[in-house]
């Protein structure tokens, strides 16, 4: 069972609580990335320890390794993962339609394995019973991603899979209803299922697509195939003002950037996700307050400071300097993913529970423009 309760509203940006049965989400909020089952480099503790409310996981990995019935016998995918906490799981449309030589017939992908070839399939049906065996609190419906660009093949591509994704939908939302009726007779714990709107670069689809998901019962909305935030925002607020207010809406695969964040909220977008930040604390790109920094640079080899002395992590806060990450960095320890990984993932997070809180007492504007002004050196 999912309820979610604006606690402010300001135009289209909200402050408020999604209640999970396996505890709140305030929003807005920034969900931790662990695709499967695991967030790079941290551990479960760590996660929770830097303010992570809530993890998210794919399903298309997921049902390749471990085996979704193995999460299913470990009781789920929190208890599998020893999170006291909220998840979430795509479903895994995107990377699925992204292999090479997929088929679509009759409703069903067919596809090969990026592990060991396999030849495999699935359909809106197999995955809301492969997300219900992961027992996540929130699952996504299986949806058929839309390339980009916004030329005349691309329309006609983007009209063909947008008919797809509705399709899809309404065999996801039929499934997911059923099972959580089997749930109900076993007197366990119902999950809420969100549509993704898709679109593409295209007013019109965007706008035909969040009616379509705003006639229908799903719990919440994902909004899918946006990544690049000021490109996005006119069809966030086209999307957002005609998606009802009563439900969360959750920005798929954004979160890189801290405009991500400032644009998505300003526009009504209450939870968001990406890899980014562990990914980039890989490659030593750190986040700072004042911009990113390469930590591979050769100046960073004696600077004793600490990655940045307005950060609150327990990275910055423990004695951790520039100079020893860039160590561990070139020493190729793996020491240097979970400490770097740990503050760009405090980054983020924290980030995001500011802004809620700007939301909540009316210095968003405020909080918006010192950060971005000062991250971006504009």
């Amino acid at each position: 069972m999912l309820d979610f309760e604006i606690k402010k509203k300001n135009g289209l940006m909200r402050a408020g609580e999604i209640t999970t049965p396996h505890g709140k989400i305030m929003t807005p909020a920034f969900i931790v990335a662990g695709t499967k089952a695991a967030v790079k480099a941290m551990s479960v503790p760590q996660v929770q320890d830097l303010g992570g409310q809530a993890i998210l996981s794919n399903t298309y990995h997921l049902m390749l390794q471990p085996g979704v019935s193995v999460i299913a016998e470990a009781g789920g995918l929190a208890k599998f993962m020893g999170f006291d906490g909220a998840t979430f799981t795509d479903s895994g449309g995107f990377q699925i339609m992204s292999l090479p030589k997929v088929k679509i017939k009759n409703d069903e992908v067919i596809f090969r394995s990026h592990i060991n070839g396999e030849k495999l399939t699935i359909s809106p049906r197999i995955s809301m019973q492969a997300q219900h065996q992961i027992g996540a609190d929130i699952h996504m419906a299986f949806d058929c991603p839309i390339g980009y660009g916004s030329t005349d093949t691309a329309r006609e591509n983007a009209e063909k899979t947008l008919r797809i994704t509705h399709d899809w939908a309404a065999q996801s939302l039929a499934e997911h209803s059923r099972l959580n009726a089997e749930h109900l007779v076993r007197g366990e714990n119902t999950q809420a299922l969100f549509g993704v709107v898709q679109g593409g670069e295209f007013e019109d689809l965007r706008a035909k697509s969040a009616r379509f998901f705003a006639s229908m019962d799903f719990d919440g909305f994902g909004i899918g195939g946006m990544y690049v935030a000021e490109k996005s925002r006119k069809f966030l607020q086209i999307v957002d003002e005609i998606l009802p207010d009563e439900k969360p809406r959750h920005w798929l695969g954004m979160g890189a950037e801290p405009i991500d964040i400032f644009t998505g909220v300003e526009l009504g977008i209450d939870t968001f996700d990406c890899v980014a930040p562990t990914r980039q604390a890989r490659n030593g790109a750190l986040y700072t307050f004042s911009g990113r920094l390469n930590i591979g640079n050769a100046k960073y080899k004696t600077d004793f400071a600490p990655i940045d002395s307005e950060c609150q992590c327990a990275v910055c806060q423990g004695g951790i300097t520039r100079a020893y990450l860039s160590h561990l960095f070139r020493a190729g320890e793996l020491l240097a993913f979970t400490l770097a990984s740990i503050h760009n993932e405090f980054f983020v997070v924290n980030l995001t529970s500011r802004i809620r809180q700007s939301v909540l007492d009316g210095s968003f504007r405020e909080l918006r423009d010192n950060f971005l002004g000062k991250y971006y050196n504009t």
